[in-house]
């Protein structure tokens, strides 16, 4: 148990220091359903978000892109479109969504939605920065 407590503490103190590395840094606050881009330490956009819905879970944590798919659609979800998808953990991804009306509230299935538009400016910033010297931050 206290081994646990002082892992995940060790993480907690980490996180600013892992996402500070990097030059492009996508911060997804849960709580207020935001992200907050920030390049070479400045805050260049701050975008509505909406991550995981009652009964689904958008996972925590500090991330690097593990890919990226232009035009992808959801295996999961009835080939739900999900374009500008970056995906940061499995099955999970940033991507743009066509039920804007729902952003700014939990409303997906764990994936980040964003604007269309925004999730096409974050995919170019990914692209022009590399996996390596991107983050992908997701907090309470």
């Amino acid at each position: 148990m206290l081994r646990n407590i002082v892992a995940i503490v060790a993480f907690a103190v980490s996180l600013p220091a892992i996402a500070s590395a990097a030059s492009l840094v996508a911060k997804v606050d849960v709580s207020q359903q935001t992200m907050t881009v920030i390049r070479h330490g400045e805050v260049i956009y701050q975008w509505p978000v909406s991550t995981a819905r009652k009964g689904k879970i958008t996972p925590r944590g500090s991330y690097s892109p593990q890919s990226l798919s232009r035009y992808h659609k959801s295996s999961l979800y009835n080939n739900a479109p999900m374009p500008y998808s970056i995906f940061f953990r499995g099955n999970y991804a940033v991507h743009g969504t066509n039920q804007v009306s729902r952003l700014g509230r939990p409303a997906s299935a764990g994936c980040v939605r964003l604007h269309t538009e925004n999730a096409a400016k974050l995919f170019a910033l990914v692209k022009k920065h590399g996996f390596k010297d991107t983050r992908i931050v997701v907090q309470n």
